[in-house]
């Protein structure tokens, strides 16, 4: 009865303040609407590569303390894609970037399978169409933009937050599409991509992006220490050929190389003088590659170094107050498990120490112990030991006494490990299961969220609708400028880097595929997007379109 009585007075009372103060209750709602709309100045979004919440209970007991993400779980995010249970990074990146689900392989371009309950169907016209993502939807509206990953920077979850193509291999289109973004701050792995050469990953097209990247006014930095030392507001920082070095491994392999955090910090430092405000990408990509690999070492060292960046983003946007900062894994791989056939009995009397201490021996990951290994195999045992396996029993021996290669010893080190730490693994692919939300500030997502919601959510804090942003960005260029009456050719007569034609008359434009450039009368103009080709469509920014009209008069 008590409780009744409270919310009759209760309300009695809210309506006697309301009908007393008309004109300053009407001014408080549109004080309150104000609030309501005020866009978030600043975004960064960080994605652990392949994480399964497994993954991050294992770094925590490791560590023996909290993690930064500890004190920002807010939900939890679903991660299929438009035709499988089960995503690739590829496609979990497109739909964190771009609100739309996708296909294994494509980068931010539209599926062309849609089977997967929940999906959104695609109209026929639409396969393979290039969708606006958030980083293109921030620098719309002024604001300095980054992106950081510890792969090649080329690679599947940073390109679908910078590039658009339906071959998430296809470094030297992802590439080239990066280099003309424009963006202000570029970290990560990847140098080989941007060179011509011979290598497996140099560019086949004999275009030197390195130049191209120095000739747009970047910093070019190789180490950390040129890193710390850059005052330039446009940085671009190339730490390796490929990918860059397991936290754990960096200070015996790699010493030169920056941290995630350091990256991390650098960059906010970099963006924040931008009045606008900014948007920053993040991706520890190599708790996947590890998982991959069944290989739990490396697991622990690039979550625990994602967590240092995530305490990196939570100490500026704590102080900011108009940061929203977000964290989570794009999908879950290897089925790992704490337990496996060793504890099926006496699970609930196992100590923790029975899972972690023989994980503490390791001083090297997979990658950094097998790395030692010689060509002979004849260290095995010493590399064995690096990494964690000492004091080998005889059946241990034995299984190393039967390995050929140094694929084969990654396979039975990481198996000989798993057994001693009691863990377990399913798979060396990805997983399905939902996957932990973090996030901090104002407008954060919260609740139980599809990955594309994630992208949404961002888009509305920053002021834009990613629909809309689509039809300005990526137009067909056969329909528009035919409306424009232009015919529309590609010069083939470099096929590795094809362009654009559209004539009218005597006037022509001429647009290199994968660059924001058009030419007209012999002078070249920026476009405030790249010329996309996907499936044989050709794609292009309202603006090349104005562009011509303007001058083709």
């Amino acid at each position: 009865m008590s409780f009744i009585r409270n919310r009759i007075i209760g309300f009695t009372l809210a309506g006697a303040v309301a009908l007393g103060s008309v004109g300053t209750g009407s001014a408080a709602m549109e004080t309150a609407k104000k609030k309501e709309d005020k866009k978030v100045k600043n975004v960064i979004m960080m994605v652990m590569d392949g994480t399964s919440s497994t993954a991050t209970t294992l770094a925590r007991w490791y560590k023996g303390e909290p993690l930064a993400l500890d004190q920002i779980v807010t939900g939890g995010v679903r991660t299929f894609s438009a035709e499988s249970a089960i995503t690739d990074s590829a496609p979990a990146g497109t739909a964190m970037a771009t609100g739309r689900k996708s296909n294994s392989s494509y980068v931010g371009v539209l599926p062309s399978v849609v089977n997967s309950p929940g999906a959104d169907p695609v109209s026929k016209e639409d396969h393979f169409r290039p969708v606006a993502n958030v980083l293109e939807g921030a620098k719309q509206t002024g604001r300095a933009t980054g992106l950081i990953a510890t792969s090649e920077i080329q690679h599947a979850t940073p390109a679908a937050y910078s590039g658009h193509h339906m071959n998430r291999n296809n470094f030297e289109v992802l590439g080239e599409q990066q280099v003309y973004q424009n963006m202000d701050v570029v970290l990560g792995g990847g140098k080989e991509s941007l060179l011509p050469g011979t290598n497996e990953k140099s560019r086949k097209d004999h275009e030197d992006l390195v130049k191209v990247i120095k000739d747009k006014k970047y910093d070019f930095v190789e180490t950390k220490r040129d890193l710390n030392q850059s005052k330039s507001k446009k940085i671009w920082g190339a730490f390796s050929q490929r990918d860059l070095a397991y936290d754990m491994d960096r200070g015996t392999t790699n010493p030169e190389q920056p941290t995630l955090a350091d990256m991390t910090k650098k960059s906010i430092q970099t963006l924040s003088k931008d009045k606008d405000g900014f948007f920053l990408f993040v991706e520890g990509s190599k708790p996947d590659w590890a998982a991959h690999q069944n290989d739990p070492i490396g697991i622990i060292s690039d979550v625990l170094a994602f967590d240092d960046a995530v305490k990196e983003a939570l100490e500026y946007a704590k102080k900011d107050k108009n940061t929203m900062v977000i964290a989570v894994a794009d999908h879950g791989n290897s089925g790992i498990s704490i337990g496996n056939s060793n504890t099926t009995k006496g699970y609930d009397q196992t100590p923790v120490s029975a899972y972690i201490d023989p994980l503490k021996k390791a001083k090297m990951t997979l990658e950094g112990a097998t790395g030692k290994l010689k060509d002979d195999l004849s260290n095995i045992e010493e590399s064995a030991q690096l990494y964690g396996l000492d004091h080998l029993t005889a059946s241990e021996k034995e299984q190393l006494k039967d390995v050929k290669d140094k694929k084969a010893a990654a396979s039975v080190f990481s198996k000989l490990l798993a057994n001693r730490a009691n863990l377990g693994f399913t798979t060396g692919g990805h997983t399905g299961e939902d996957v932990f939300l973090y996030s901090y500030g104002p407008k954060k997502p919260q609740g139980l969220l599809d990955n594309t919601d994630i992208a949404k959510t961002m888009a509305k804090a920053m002021g834009f609708h990613l629909d809309k942003l689509t039809s300005e960005l990526f137009m067909d260029a056969e329909k528009a400028f035919q409306k424009a009456g232009a015919r529309v050719t590609i010069d083939k007569k470099d096929p590795a880097n094809p362009v654009l034609v559209a004539a009218r008359k005597n006037i022509k434009a001429e647009m290199p595929v994968n660059k924001n450039i058009i030419k007209i009368k012999g002078k070249d103009y920026e476009l405030d997007s790249v010329i996309v080709e996907s499936d044989g469509t050709f794609y292009v920014p309202k603006e090349a379109v104005r562009l011509f009209k303007k001058y083709a008069r």
